[in-house]
């Protein structure tokens, strides 16, 4: 085997092959293991025996075995700093000092850039008192890492406790040469100022907020003016907040500052200085960065000030909304409304105007009436602020006037802008201003508002001739317009003359297109009724009569002629009644033909006879119930409909359907009772033998009759019904179609 092996050939140890390939029975996992040799505590070893020196011999040995287990684990990998620190700690520990200062050195030579090396370095000398060798480390350190905070941190703290004072300040000015972080600089402040220096303490302070890499920190300000306050100097504190905000300006500008600032002239009791840096600061700082600032405002208000003084402070804060809303959309009418009202109650004319001329500068893109509306109310508080809160009456006309420019009124005008430049000079005493910039209103843009305006202000001033023009300009600009007509034709009443009056109606009902015609013509009958011309009365009513048949103009005129006090007026109106009977009968509208019968059976159930009552109730039309058959849009079936009729007697036409109407009435109600009586022969018991059964048999052969009688009936009422179909043609869907129920 052994010269096999020698001359290269290895053995491949045989494997044994397993018979039974079946998973076992008892199956283990690996976490079974784990816990077995945890719960077995097959891996714990037992701790070394305690060994107790107690020779120089012994001890040799154990040192030489330690410090060889160092070296070696040193030798394995030298970049280990935690070696090389417990290798040193263990030689600090046996007062090896020389020993454990070479191994930092030899450490140090490996990585001098570790902070920690150095700092285990320094306190190791630090503890055994070797304060020289100590500031060579710390020296050493900062020379060689002077961005390490904490070794100057450590130097200045090891110098401050060992008295030396003038050499910890050393220390400091070399490390405020290299422009350290915040913290150092107040370290530094705060060194001087427990040994009383406060004026180094101030000059440390100028160094600090003069280097441009930590001067944007608004807090150092802060800070220096709390110093300053703190140690009595209130000058120089205030110069300090000053210089602060000049040098943030307006670009930079931070509420905390004014806060600070406000609240350093309240210990001072300073109030007027306090509001003035508060209003100062709101009016440049924008709404949504300066909530502290308005909530400290508004507390300093409620403590020192007057209720004028807090109003101030809401007015602000609204006003700071308002400002930011017209600056998002200055279209936006609404928000320039509610800023101006803000101001107008508690601002001063200039600050207003100027915010009413910024609001109206924002005119409408398009040239469309409805996106002036809002915008023309602009204009008009503006113009009304200059002359009922300013009084300055030029000024007012100027905004009228520039208002008036600006509207395009060849696409559109405003009624109410011209008529309220017109009051206005009235009010200024200047009616011939007035009247220009009305007549200049109606040549340009006219409308109904404006002459109704026009008019009614000369009908004021008593001006009846100018009227007169006024409403020919009017009636020839819209002559279809009837409210135009009667006012009008008033105003020659009220002045007397009855046949201008009378003529301008003539020419209004002679218009080929009115508005309201009904109206008009009322107008005009109550004219001749108040003017007692009832002939004339009569006359219009005749004219109306032959213009349009309506129910209405009937029973008025009847009601007119029974109003007049004369012998024969029962007699007029019982023929006007007549008459219009007559007249309606053609008409389709039975509702109609109705309301004029009730109404003459109301007039002769007042004023007439017996007889005449009668007769008028022989003429109401019988109410009726029909069906009709409904056609949708598409031309589909879409059912029946029900609905009323009336049939009046008075109608030769409709004789036969009346008859129909009472023989189908007839029919249904024998109907009925035949109905009935079948009821009650099959509630009757059956007969139990056979002579019985054939007796009932011959019992029920009346009502067979009696069916091909109905049957007959039925024929007989359906040719009857053709036959009336075809002697009334006119009437042709309505009065056919009919329901028997």
């Amino acid at each position: 085997n052994m010269a096999s092996t020698a001359a290269g050939k290895q053995r491949i140890p045989k494997v044994a092959k397993v018979k039974n390939k079946a998973p076992a029975e008892v199956q283990i996992t690996a976490e079974q293991l784990l816990r077995e040799a945890k719960e077995r505590e097959l891996e714990l070893l037992p701790p070394p025996p305690k060994q107790k020196i107690t020779d120089k011999e012994e001890l040799n040995d154990y040192k030489l075995r330690k410090r060889k287990g160092y070296e070696d684990n040193i030798r394995k990998n030298r970049t280990i700093i935690s070696n090389w620190i417990k290798y040193a700690q263990w030689e600090e520990s046996l007062n090896e000092i020389q020993r454990a200062r070479s191994i930092y050195e030899r450490a140090l030579d490996v990585d001098h850039r570790n902070i920690t090396l150095w700092l285990k370095y320094a306190e190791m000398e630090m503890k055994s008192r070797q304060v020289n060798h100590a500031r060579n480390i710390w020296d050493r350190a900062i020379t060689i890492l002077p961005r390490a905070n904490q070794f100057w941190y450590k130097y200045t703290y090891m110098e401050e406790m060992l008295g030396n004072i003038a050499g910890c300040r050393q220390v400091f000015e070399r490390w405020m040469e290299w422009e350290p972080e915040e913290q150092a600089w107040h370290s530094y402040i705060n060194f001087e100022l427990r040994y009383k220096e406060v004026e180094k303490a101030r000059t440390i302070y100028e160094r600090y907020i003069l280097l441009r890499l930590i001067i944007m920190l608004l807090k150092n300000w802060i800070k220096y003016s709390r110093f300053e306050e703190r140690h009595g100097y209130i000058a120089h504190s205030r110069k300090v907040f000053e210089r602060a905000v000049e040098f943030f300006g307006e670009e930079n500008i931070d509420e905390n500052l004014y806060v600070a600032f406000a609240k350093f002239e309240e210990r001072q009791k300073e109030s007027e200085r306090v509001r003035v840096i508060y209003k100062y600061a709101l009016d440049r700082i924008p709404k949504q960065q300066a909530q502290a600032l308005f909530k400290n405002y508004t507390m300093f208000e409620k403590k020192f000030g007057d209720r004028r003084g807090i109003e101030d402070v809401i007015v602000s804060k609204r006003r700071f909304q308002y400002e930011e809303e017209v600056k998002a959309n200055p279209h936006n009418y609404d928000a320039w409304f509610d800023y101006l009202r803000l101001l107008e109650s508690d601002a001063d004319p200039d600050a207003v105007r100027e915010v009413y001329e910024r609001a109206i500068a924002n005119v409408p893109p398009i040239q469309e009436k409805r996106h002036w509306r809002r915008y023309i109310y602009l204009w008009i508080n503006y113009a009304l602020y200059e002359e009922l809160e300013v009084k300055d009456p030029e000024r007012t006309r100027q905004v009228y006037q520039a208002c008036l420019e600006l509207i395009p009124h060849k696409k559109f005008t405003y009624a109410k802008m011209w008529l309220m430049y017109g009051k206005f000079e009235i009010r200024q005493k200047n009616l011939p201003g007035a009247r220009r910039g009305l007549g200049t209103a109606i040549g340009k843009c006219p409308k109904n508002k404006l002459f109704k305006g026009y008019i009614e202000l000369e009908l004021q001033l008593r001006e009846f001739d100018r009227c007169r023009k006024l409403y020919e300009k009017y009636l020839e600009f819209s002559p279809e317009n009837c409210t135009t007509w009667i006012k009008f034709a008033e105003l020659e009443t009220i002045l007397g003359d009855v046949d201008r009056a009378r003529a301008i109606f003539e020419l209004a009902i002679g218009q080929p297109r009115l508005d309201m015609p009904e109206v008009l013509w009322k107008a005009y009958i109550d004219f001749e009724i108040e003017q007692e011309e009832y002939d004339n009365t009569r006359e219009l009513y005749k004219r109306l009569l032959q213009r349009t048949q309506h129910v209405k103009v009937w029973i008025s005129y009847a009601q007119f002629e029974l109003s007049i006090d004369s012998s024969d007026r029962l007699q007029r109106c019982r023929q006007i009644y007549e008459e219009a009977n007559k007249g309606l009968r053609s008409c389709e509208e039975k509702e109609e033909r109705l309301m004029l019968l009730e109404s003459w059976r109301d007039y002769e159930q007042e004023f007439g006879s017996d007889g005449s009552r009668e007769r008028v109730k022989k003429l109401l039309p019988e109410k009726v119930k029909r069906r009709r058959k409904l056609t949708a849009e598409d031309g589909s079936d879409a059912g029946w409909e029900e609905y009323y009729d009336y049939i009046f007697p008075e109608d030769s036409a409709n004789q036969p359907n009346l008859k129909l109407l009472a023989m189908a009435k007839m029919w249904k109600k024998q109907q009925q009772q035949e109905d009935e009586v079948e009821e009650n022969e099959q509630q009757s018991p059956q007969a139990e033998d056979e002579d019985e059964s054939v007796e009932g048999r011959r019992r029920r052969r009346p009502s067979c009759q009696g069916q091909r009688k109905r049957l007959q009936m039925v024929r007989s009422t359906s040719s009857m019904e053709a036959s009336v179909a075809s002697a009334v043609p006119a009437q042709s869907s309505a009065h056919r179609a009919f329901d028997l129920d």
